[in-house]
């Protein structure tokens, strides 16, 4: 550590315990653009062994427990690092350097746990339904959903799960260590819209160290310092990646990515479900080469919008739709369809001879007659076939019809014509 950054943590210290009451208001609002004195901060919670840790840690407190929401995320920001630092001490059973890692942590948990009259917390959480659209789903995207009784019956409800109340701790073991850690977690991830960048950074870089150390995966990555592995609970990896998923769309994108193989790399060994389920969720939600820059600032997901107002399909097949078209067919004109079947209305052929081609007793006159018919009824088709006289179609399939049954009733059984 420098002797520069020594000195802007040292004034740090020294300026808030002689500031005014009054001044504390507009002191936070400009402490988070103090950019030196964030990365001196981190340089030395990173080193266990520096003198200032102990009085910048007792200084976090002071900033959490006095009320002003500035001054609270502002300590806020460096809680992926503390938890790194204390899981990484942990590990290498050098519990007394971390003691006051673990007395801030305790104190944030604690102070959490409880409301402003001292009560304990129940924190609640509303699962939203997939058949309501949001801005992360559609229900038309994700095909039919069958309307069975149970799922009309559960339509609309809305599941709440609570959380707490959570006992308070005055020491942190290895059996209530994860539930501590994790709930803290969740408390960073409630202020993530607050958190700078560089906080982003180091929650993806914990994440990753957390989950590779000491595993054949160190070596890919190369991270120094702790060899040994490092246990997680599976509540604690799905907090990882939910500020994981925040970093992603907010300027992170390379570490968040990294960040995210690891945990899915540790779930798979740990055999974890929720992790695996959240981890997997997250990839095949990301879009494919759409952000390669960690430069760009914040990003945003696209979503489709539900439509304010009910669009219904052209093509649709509906009730009505299935009526107008029932009545359509039977409202055709009349006119039409006689002049379609005049049109196509064809005359018999009528043959004056005996089977096998023999012709009949007359002769010649039989034969004439027979093709004077033809020819008439010959003129009768060809005037019903004329579009000039539709409005006379009726009277021509009458005619037509008598000249059939004239010559239907000339003709005997045995095949010859009466005259």
């Amino acid at each position: 550590m420098l002797a520069v950054d020594t000195g802007v943590v040292e004034e740090w210290l020294s300026e808030f315990k002689t500031l005014p009451e009054a001044s504390i208001s507009s002191y936070a609002t400009n402490l988070k653009d103090k950019s030196a004195l964030i990365s001196s901060l981190y340089k030395v919670i990173q080193d266990p062994q520096s003198e200032l840790l102990e009085p910048v840690c007792h200084q976090l407190f002071e900033f959490y427990r006095s009320g002003e929401e500035q001054l609270l995320r502002f300590t806020l920001q460096f809680l992926p690092e503390l938890m790194w630092c204390y899981l990484a001490v942990s590990a290498s059973r050098d519990l007394q350097s971390s003691g006051c890692i673990e007395a801030l942590l305790l104190g944030v948990y604690n102070l959490e746990i409880v409301d402003k009259e001292g009560h304990s917390k129940v924190l609640s959480f509303t699962i939203p339904s997939l058949s309501k659209p949001s801005v992360y789903h559609e229900p038309s995207s994700i095909g039919s959903m069958a309307l069975t009784e149970g799922a009309l019956s559960q339509h609309g409800l809305s599941r709440v799960v609570y959380s707490g109340p959570h006992p308070q701790r005055e020491m942190l073991t290895a059996q209530n260590r994860f539930e501590v850690l994790t709930f803290l977690l969740l408390c960073y991830n409630a202020a993530l819209s607050y958190m700078p960048a560089i906080s982003l950074q180091s929650l993806c870089q914990i994440c990753s160290r957390i989950c590779v150390c000491g595993y054949p995966r160190q070596q890919v990555r190369k991270y120094k310092g702790v060899n040994s592995r490092i246990p997680v609970s599976s509540e604690f990896m799905v907090q990882m990646l939910t500020g994981i998923y925040y970093a992603f769309y907010n300027g992170e994108w390379d570490l968040a990515r990294k960040a995210m193989d690891d945990i899915l790399y540790r779930a798979q060994l740990e055999l974890y479900p929720e992790p695996l389920l959240v981890a997997n969720a997250i990839k095949a939600s990301l879009p494919q080469g759409a952000m390669k820059s960690s430069k760009e600032g914040t990003r945003c997901i696209q979503v489709e919008i539900t439509p304010t107002s009910s669009r219904i399909s052209r093509n649709a097949v509906t009730s009505m739709s299935i009526r107008g078209h029932r009545w359509k067919r039977h409202e055709q004109p009349e006119n039409g369809n006689d002049a379609t079947e005049l049109g196509n209305f064809i005359i018999p052929e009528i043959s004056v001879t005996s089977v096998a081609g023999e012709r009949t007793g007359n002769g010649e006159k039989s034969r004439a007659l027979a093709e004077n018919d033809v020819q008439h009824l010959q003129g009768v088709q060809e005037t019903a076939t004329d579009p000039r006289t539709d409005s006379k179609g009726m009277p021509e399939i009458r005619r037509q019809k008598s000249v059939r049954k004239m010559m239907e009733d000339g003709i005997n059984s045995s095949g010859r014509v009466q005259f």
